[in-house]
């Protein structure tokens, strides 16, 4: 009774996360740019348990004893990387990535105020004014949006209109005819899965890249030279999450059944002991 117990708590934890992590994609359904979590549940280690000497010397086509499991885990959240559907707006500076895996570069500051590259889908920008009397790109959040170079993008203030070229060319034209012209930092991330998670926007390089076997060349390719011909953004558009709805609530009935199955478990093997302790 005490193993059932234990089996069913050990999976009760992480049936927990799961609901988590529906919850959490659920809740992020309006959030442009959000990708989809889902967690992947594996076997724990078994027992084996060898009841009698003659059941090894028996012929049998099964493997000799007896194989107790202790639950199941959560062997990995996967993020769902598929292009989430596009919202056309009436802003200059909403853009959206048409290929996947391709990130924006975006200034933000570490615990000691130094400025730290980090990556995002979500590409819903503004102008912000400066104290110089210049304006600066920044995202939603007021984190400076990067260009190639790893540098904000900072323009005059007498600002008429935006427009994007290909491969990732924002031009700002000012109300005295002239033009300044920068380059959106783009990243394509081949690793998606190793990024460390920042926030429900937001990913960065983990720390421990080298100890993972990894080199940086080998999770990202910053999108520099030739390669930004393969740049897919559009602006005058912003990308959705692509969390489905009928899915994540299905997912979440068939967690909610696992967790009262393994907390009904708990609950007869209690029952039992408690029989097991009154013949006593």
């Amino acid at each position: 009774m005490l193993r059932t117990m234990l089996t069913a708590t050990n999976t009760l934890n992480q049936i927990q996360l799961q609901i988590d992590t529906i919850s959490n994609n659920i809740a992020n359904i309006g959030t442009n740019g959000y990708k989809a979590k889902e967690a992947r549940f594996s076997e724990m280690l078994y027992q084996e348990y060898h009841n009698t000497r003659k059941d090894e010397q028996s012929p049998r086509l099964t493997p000799q004893g007896i194989r107790y499991g202790v639950g199941a885990k959560i062997s990995q959240i996967q993020t769902n990387n598929a292009q989430g559907t596009l919202q056309t707006t009436d802003r200059p500076l909403d853009f959206a990535f048409k290929n996947a895996r391709q990130y924006f570069n975006i200034l933000m500051p570490d615990e000691n105020g130094d400025m730290n590259v980090v990556y995002t889908r979500k590409g819903d920008f503004y102008a912000t004014p400066m104290n110089n009397g210049q304006m600066m790109l920044v995202n939603a959040d007021g984190y400076a949006v990067a260009d190639i170079d790893g540098n904000p993008i900072v323009f005059d203030e007498e600002v008429s209109s935006f427009s994007l070229e290909n491969g990732g060319r924002l031009v700002v034209n000012l109300e005295d005819g002239t033009q300044q012209a920068f380059l959106l930092g783009v990243t394509e991330i081949h690793l998606p899965q190793l990024m460390m998670k920042i926030s429900d926007e937001y990913i960065d390089v983990p720390d421990n890249l080298n100890e993972l076997g990894y080199e940086l060349n080998d999770v990202l390719t910053d999108m520099q030279g030739n390669a930004r011909q393969n740049i897919g953004l559009e602006n005058y558009q912003l990308e959705l999450s692509n969390v489905n709805m009928a899915k994540e609530m299905t997912q979440l009935i068939q967690a909610q059944k696992s967790y009262q199955f393994n907390a009904r478990a708990i609950t007869i093997a209690d029952q039992m002991l408690g029989l097991i302790n009154g013949i006593r």
